[in-house]
Parts: C-alpha cells; sequence; structure tokens
C-alpha cells in the first residue's frame, strides 16, 4: 500500500482511496490513526489521505496495521511531531496489536501483550517466499469472535525460554512457529485448508497461515524452489504473490 497526507484548510480527516475498497470510512484504521494524532496536538489541521489499495483485503497480511502506522507518523510530521513517540505508540496499541510493530520499522520482533512491548531482534537471514491468497477472505473480527467461542477453558500460557540465538535462522523459526488460528480457520473454510496443503508440498523450509487468513506463506532455501513452487500451483488455489523477507 501506499498513502501520502496533506495539510488542508477544512476541519477533520478526509480520505482518497485508489485500489480495492477500504470499508467505511469511520471504520478505517488510517482515518481513526490521523484523528488519533489530531486529538493529541493543540489546534490541529486538517488532513487529507490519498491511500492506495494493493495489499488484499482480508487476507491477514497485515495492510490495515500498516496504513494505520504510516498515518500516525505521516500525520504527526505533518504536525511538527508534537506527539512524543511514547505517545504515539500508545495510540498505535490503541488502533491493534500489529500496529505498534508497523510504526517501530523492525523487520523482527517478539511481542506480547497487546502489541506494547516488543523486543526487537536482529534480522533473519534474506529468503524467497511465495505467498498463496485464496478467493475466500476471512474477517479478523469474525476469527478472534470463532476463537473466543472455541475455548471453553482459560488458556494456559507456559514459559518459554528464548533468545536471540534461538531465533536466528529460518530453521529455528519453523521449528517454534505455530497460529492458533489455523485449524479453526480451516475448519470454516475448507478451500483455505486445501491451499495451506498444497503449499506444503512444494516443500518449503516453513509454511503458516498469515495471522488469521486467508493467505498462507512460505519460504524457501532458493528463489529456483520458489519459482518451481508457483509454476506448479498455477491459479488452482488462488492468487501467487513471489516476494522475499527483509
Amino acid at each position: 500500500d501506499t498513502l501520502s497526507a496533506r495539510l488542508t484548510d477544512s476541519p477533520g480527516v478526509t480520505l482518497e482511496v485508489a485500489g480495492a475498497d477500504a470499508g467505511p470510512l469511520e471504520q478505517n484504521l488510517a482515518v481513526r490513526a490521523a484523528r488519533a494524532v489530531q486529538g493529541a496536538v493543540r489546534n490541529p489541521a486538517g488532513v487529507h489521505l490519498s491511500l492506495t489499495k494493493r495489499i488484499p483485503i482480508g487476507a491477514g497480511l497485515g495492510g490495515g496495521s500498516a496504513d494505520a502506522a504510516a498515518a500516525l507518523a505521516a500525520v504527526n510530521q505533518l504536525h511538527h511531531n508534537a506527539v512524543p513517540s511514547a505517545e504515539l505508540l500508545h495510540h498505535a496499541c490503541r488502533l491493534g496489536a500489529d500496529v505498534p510493530f508497523c510504526l517501530t520499522g523492525a523487520s523482527l520482533a517478539l511481542g506480547w501483550g497487546h502489541g506494547e512491548r516488543m523486543l526487537t531482534l536482529p534480522s533473519l537471514p534474506v529468503a524467497p517466499v511465495l505467498l498463496l491468497t485464496p478467493t475466500v477472505p476471512v474477517s479478523t473480527v469474525d476469527a478472534y469472535r470463532w476463537l473466543d467461542l472455541s475455548r471453553t477453558t482459560p488458556v494456559q500460557r507456559g514459559s518459554l525460554r528464548l533468545t536471540a540465538e534461538s531465533l536466528s535462522g529460518w530453521s529455528d523459526i519453523a521449528r517454534m512457529a505455530g497460529n492458533d488460528f489455523e485449524s479453526l480457520i480451516f475448519g470454516k473454510h475448507a478451500v483455505i485448508k486445501e491451499a495451506f496443503e498444497a503449499l506444503a508440498r512444494t516443500r518449503p523450509l516453513l509454511v503458516r497461515m498469515t495471522g488469521s487468513g486467508s493467505t498462507i506463506f512460505a519460504v524457501y532455501r532458493s528463489e529456483s524452489d520458489r519459482d518451481d513452487a508457483q509454476m506448479q500451483l498455477g491459479r488452482k488455489h488462488g492468487v501467487t504473490t513471489p516476494t522475499r523477507t527483509f
């Protein structure tokens, strides 16, 4: 996604969107972020946001969170960085658990709580990635509601000792990676489960669903392995997008 912001003579926040439908204005995270900054400064100016959507909606790829983080930073800059960094992170937490991470610009972090606590870590080695986005989107709100309903007892949290060295390579990540949403979403949407299984058959280093879905991602040893996987999958299970980690 690409987001730009400019000051206007009119009060409040206006939004212009190109690409995918970004939903109602009042629910748009970028708009809510801009309003959060306006509410934290004296005599705020009006702001116009221009948003070009490229990240699929309902894909679990954090597009809305990234847009919100960009809006927080941009609108604060337009107001001469009147909101201190710590306060800006507080607003980010209130918008969503992924927004603080997006705001930091870190490539890897260990987070807990509601995103308000993070430990940034050294970047993992750059690796080829293939995204597989099924035709079925997943609402994050619905996914969390289903997760809450599926839990009849409180979640028991065990202790886990991690060091930067234990998260230094993709084999480490693959060994520990998990996603509580997967079994739940697979039960609701068989096509997403089929997409996951198809991607797993291409023998990646790691395959998981992104957040609450519906996109599945796979990390490969080489670009040729990734490109072979893309050719093997075709468009049977959804749209494939080759990319890489950063």
